[in-house]
């Protein structure tokens, strides 16, 4: 199990209500928080917020991710493109536990548009407190990197 006690964090404009909500949740209950923006509604360009992201966690920075945007496809195509990276786009609480227990997720990209704040708040509790089941996942996990 890991522990996971730093978290990165960033998201476009479409996702920054829900990113500074779940920020809050996060702080609160006590974890480290790398926000790498962006804080306000104005356009941005997701690929400037995700990359910070990735990087952080694919240097051990930080434990995980999490990313925002309206679809979560955009962001999440972009810190996949960072060789250690695995990161899952989920709607419901259970994707979000697959993510971790099957393919050992590392950063949660949420749709900010298709999901509630309050859904978000059940799928990172979840992402967070899912371990990663091993076993025959494991050998699956190796095969995902191209290098």
């Amino acid at each position: 199990m890991i522990e996971i006690k730093k978290i990165a964090v960033g998201g476009d404009h479409a996702g920054y209500q829900q990113k500074d909500e779940i920020v809050a949740m996060l702080k609160e209950a006590g974890y480290e928080l790398v926000d790498f923006g962006t804080n306000g509604p104005e356009s941005v360009d997701y690929p400037d917020y995700a990359h910070p992201v990735a990087e952080e966690v694919e240097q051990g920075k930080a434990d995980v991710g999490i990313v925002f945007c309206g679809s979560g496809n955009g962001i999440a195509m972009t810190v996949n493109k960072h060789q250690g990276i695995r990161a899952a786009i989920a709607w419901t609480k259970e994707l979000a536990e697959l993510a971790r227990q099957h393919n050992n997720a590392n950063i949660l990209s949420i749709p900010a548009r298709f999901v509630s704040l309050e859904t978000t708040k059940e799928m990172v509790k979840a992402f967070l407190t899912t371990d990663f089941e091993g076993g025959r996942h494991e050998r699956r996990i190796k095969k995902i990197a191209c290098g």
